[in-house]
């Protein structure tokens, strides 16, 4: 007996473009607040460290709050939380319009990030609910994937224009339109799921893996910002330990909010563990395309992120290829094929130097982000199919959190790799004429040499600001080539790994057995070998693929 996927239709594909809402801002909502941090401070006046905690607060809920929402959504209601979440991100963007204070825009960013991390596990989650052709679902999570990436890109864009024209708080007032229209329309375009069965949240866990992530990610990220201190080592290793028992604890507790055996799976842990260095490889990427356009280049950040842009076409069409190819190579080696991509992008920008055409580096970062993508969208694919329906949106968490982790890490490791390279190539350079103070602040980042070498008069200004980007350019080199060594390990070990792993189409048609859960609203009902099945557009294939 041959498994045969019902085919989605318009109603579906309309819906998929309604859950793209939330992802876009979720992923813009990181970075706009680069280009209103200027308006923000002149404005309210926070402190240093008020400005770090408007900057970070968001990413770090995000982050620590994705395994417990995912969790959550699988056991009130997928759509039902999704929807909770777009009226509280919806609401929160409202007050950070108008905060008067920087506490009440602490506030509001904290909230924004508690509502964010209910939005992104739902809308992967729901796909699986959607899309239940194997093409199809992978069409839907590259459509997912490139979204949550052009978001990331887009956010600056967005932010820069809006702060032309209006005030700061034009830039959180940007989230509200489409939320109204999320909550519009999401109770007719998008089906419910919950898990049934499914036990009481386990509330421990829950705060036991908030604080390891937050503990890890902070560590990590100032870590790359301020050096290798006491402080933040100690964060790292508290992170860990509580997250070690946070694992034992999901091994005991009767409704764990993460199912452990699943990483028996090999395509589960296998994806997980790409989807983190993949990440590692973006934000690696990013930081060097960023700093070297603006830096380097001395173009303003509009202009650059408008350039970052032109790269869009070339990834469309990689996907594209990716997704014909999906029907008939197996995913693993279509995964190695994605990481060398991004490999040969990391070994193209390592040829950038400051006389090098512009075109270089965006090829380059092109590269990176086209491999990093078709990975990515086989890894989540693979990740909601391997998970039985009802642990969907944990699983899928689960895959969101390691690329928090792998983005903190790519900016630790690859610029930590960078600075270093920077910092000796400045202090072995000699600066005739350069106060020792301010040879002391350019030894540091290309941005303080900026801004030392515009104080510094004639010539040597000159020279400050040349021997630094050439010290940046030489860093980003041993950094890119390090990447581009990490990928290739990974696409070897994902070969090895994955290489069973079927064609998602002929996994279906291999399936002696239809074990199917249909759901309709919020009942689950179980269909299996010689049963009669009911056709239903929500059906869900069950168990590992």
């Amino acid at each position: 007996m041959t498994s045969t996927a019902a085919k989605a239709g318009r109603k579906e594909w309309i819906a998929l473009t309604v859950l793209l809402l939330p992802l876009l801002l979720v992923s813009m909502d990181m970075g706009v607040l680069y280009f209103a941090l200027p308006f923000i401070s002149e404005d309210l006046e926070p402190t240093a460290p008020q400005q770090l905690w408007m900057m970070d607060i968001y990413g770090f809920l995000l982050a620590g709050l994705l395994i417990t929402m995912g969790a959550l959504g699988d056991r009130i209601g997928r759509r039902r939380l999704l929807l909770i979440g777009a009226a509280a991100f919806g609401t929160a963007s409202v007050a950070a319009a108008f905060a008067n204070s920087p506490e009440m825009l602490i506030a509001t960013r904290a909230l924004l990030g508690v509502a964010g991390a209910t939005l992104m596990p739902s809308t992967l989650a729901l796909i699986r609910n959607l899309f239940h052709d194997p093409a199809q679902r992978r069409t839907a999570i590259a459509i997912w994937t490139a979204a949550l990436t052009a978001g990331a890109t887009l956010g600056p864009v967005a932010g820069g224009l809006l702060l032309d024209h209006f005030w700061w708080g034009s830039a959180f007032l940007l989230n509200v339109p489409a939320m109204v229209l999320l909550l519009a329309v999401g109770p007719f375009l998008l089906p419910e799921f919950k898990d049934a069965a499914a036990g009481r949240l386990d509330l421990v866990g829950a705060g036991l893996s908030l604080v390891s992530v937050l503990a890890v990610i902070y560590g990590i990220k100032e870590t790359a910002a301020e050096g290798v201190t006491p402080l933040y080592l100690a964060s790292i290793v508290v992170g860990l330990v509580v997250g070690y028992l946070f694992v034992r604890r999901q091994r005991t507790v009767a409704d764990p909010l993460i199912d452990l055996a699943l990483f028996r799976n090999r395509a589960f842990s296998a994806s997980i563990a790409v989807n983190v260095i993949a990440a590692v490889a973006l934000m690696g990427s990013a930081l060097f395309n960023t700093q070297y356009m603006q830096l380097v280049l001395g173009m303003r950040p509009l202009t650059a992120a408008l350039w970052s842009l032109t790269v869009m076409p070339g990834i469309t069409v990689a996907l594209t290829v990716s997704g014909i190819l999906a029907k008939k190579v197996r995913p693993g080696f279509l995964i190695c094929g994605g990481l060398l991509l991004s490999v040969a992008g990391f070994v193209v920008m390592s040829q950038a130097r400051p006389g090098t055409p512009l075109v270089v580096v965006l090829v380059g970062a092109g590269l990176v982000a086209a491999g990093v993508l078709i990975a990515t969208t086989l890894t989540a694919e693979m990740v909601l199919t391997s998970a039985p329906p009802e642990q969907a949106g944990a699983a899928g968490a689960t895959s969101e959190t390691g690329s928090e982790l792998g983005g903190a890490l790519g900016i630790a490791v690859l610029g930590s790799v960078a600075d270093a390279v920077y910092g000796r190539d400045m202090r072995d350079a000699t600066f005739d004429g350069v106060p020792a103070d301010a040879v002391h602040a350019a030894n540091d980042t290309l941005a303080a040499a900026s801004a030392t070498a515009g104080r510094v008069s004639g010539g040597a200004g000159e020279h400050l600001l040349d021997t630094a980007r050439d010290a940046f350019t030489h860093g980003m080199q041993y950094a890119t080539l390090g990447g581009a060594v990490l990928l290739t390990l990974a696409a070897l070990g994902a070969t090895w790994l994955l290489r069973e792993v079927p064609v998602p189409e002929q996994a279906e048609q291999a399936d002696p057995t239809e074990q199917a859960e249909r759901v309709e609203g919020t009942t689950i009902v179980k269909a299996t070998e010689g049963a009669t099945v009911v056709p239903t557009r929500v059906a869900e294939a069950v168990g590992s693929r």
